[in-house]
């Protein structure tokens, strides 16, 4: 966890909030310059967290990032008080992306989508829940859509702050990463992406979607024993490498326990046509992957 302790230079006329759990930003960051910053959130009952682009040098200058107490979550009224009390978010940007985790998502081939039946394409897979919405992004890498449910009092709270902001769910920047990173895999490319309570599997081979799921789990050992069992019925070898992202890091558990049935274990790294500062250098960016993964999608 990184934190730059200079943020008092900056957020000394903050209304009160509680601190962020991570924040760095660097020395060229102009707050009354924002409307040439695009600003990315990723929202969530787990967590908050937003980051600053300067289009201008197509450099990352700014992220912040907010956990719950612990066992608690985060609610539409503490998505209001953030939105509404950090100096940054009150601002106008040049543009505005909006990622919303979810693990209840399914994905319809292009050719056969109808966005009139959205929701019962969703229905085929999960149980709509009591005041969520479903929302359908488009997705080129597979051609398809992908069908997901947001919470609408928090989706409508995001509107409210910034109009015409599409939601995402999390799953279309990470394709998008792994759409470009997978050029130079051959047979299988293979990403894990850690959530707080589930986590992502997609494997492509030969740029072909071969598996893409979500499954919950509890300890390590849960996705241990899932991932595996897919790798069994798949038949993906030992010698396979395994891209990791979101909520784990080089030689914790997680990532020690793989490395016993898997040789080589990477983590995701953003790419595209952007640059970070040098206050990010010590940063394990793979966890924020989706986040700053958001501005390639167009």
């Amino acid at each position: 966890m990184f934190v730059n302790l200079s943020n008092l230079l900056i957020n000394k006329n903050r209304s009160p909030l509680k601190a962020p759990n991570i924040e760095l930003f660097d020395e060229t960051l102009d707050i009354n310059s924002t409307e040439n910053y695009e600003l990315s959130i990723q929202v969530s009952p787990d967590g908050f967290s937003f980051c600053l682009l300067d289009t201008i040098r197509n450099k990352f200058v700014l992220i912040r990032a907010f956990e719950p107490e612990e066992n608690k979550y985060f609610n539409s009224d503490k998505i209001n008080e953030l939105l509404s009390k950090d100096e940054f978010l009150t601002k106008r940007y040049k543009k505005v992306n909006v990622v919303m985790p979810s693990k209840k998502f399914t994905l319809i081939p292009a050719p056969l989508f109808d966005p009139a039946k959205k929701d019962e394409y969703f229905k085929f897979n999960h149980i709509k829940e009591d005041g969520n919405m479903i929302i359908a992004n488009r997705i080129s890498d597979p051609d398809a859509y992908l069908v997901f449910s947001v919470p609408k009092p928090v989706n409508d709270l995001i509107n409210s702050f910034y109009p015409g902001a599409h939601p995402y769910h999390h799953i279309k920047p990470l394709f998008d990463h792994i759409s470009h990173s997978r050029k130079s895999v051959n047979g299988n490319c293979i990403n894990i992406h850690v959530e707080k309570e589930f986590f992502n599997l997609i494997i492509f081979n030969n740029n072909l979607l071969k598996f893409c799921n979500t499954f919950n789990y509890r300890n390590i050992s849960d996705i241990l024993y899932f991932v595996l069992n897919v790798f069994k019925n798949l038949d993906i070898k030992q010698e396979e490498t395994i891209y990791f992202s979101g909520l784990t890091e080089k030689y914790d558990d997680l990532s020690s326990n793989f490395s016993i049935y898997v040789r080589n274990i990477k983590f995701a790294e953003p790419s595209g046509n952007f640059t970070f500062s040098y206050v990010f250098n010590d940063m394990d960016l793979h966890r924020f992957l989706n986040l700053f993964s958001v501005v390639n999608c167009g």
